[in-house]
């Protein structure tokens, strides 16, 4: 399972993060990625100057933002689907 953690922090909210949340949901669900993708809300993650933050399996994303939340999607979350992951905890 691979797991996409978003901050909804108070410096990320207001960049933007929910946003984010909805982006990825709807192209989770539009690919059929329910039972591949765990997607999950965080508070701070301290890295509040380098645009909303989040992870994928840990690895920090920076620079994350609404306008390319659906690039990041297909940039860095699809690649690492082929891998298989250990399941996700809620």
């Amino acid at each position: 399972m691979t797991e996409v953690v978003v901050c909804v922090g108070s410096s990320c909210h207001i960049k933007g993060s929910y946003q984010v949340i909805a982006t990825f949901k709807e192209l989770i669900k539009e690919h059929h990625l329910e039972e591949q993708v765990c997607l999950k809300a965080s508070f701070c993650m301290e890295r509040c100057m380098s645009g909303i933050s989040m992870t994928i399996n840990g690895q920090p994303i920076q620079g994350v933002g609404f306008a390319n939340s659906a690039d990041i999607f297909y940039t860095r979350l699809l690649p690492m689907l082929s891998v298989p992951e250990e399941g996700c905890t809620r």
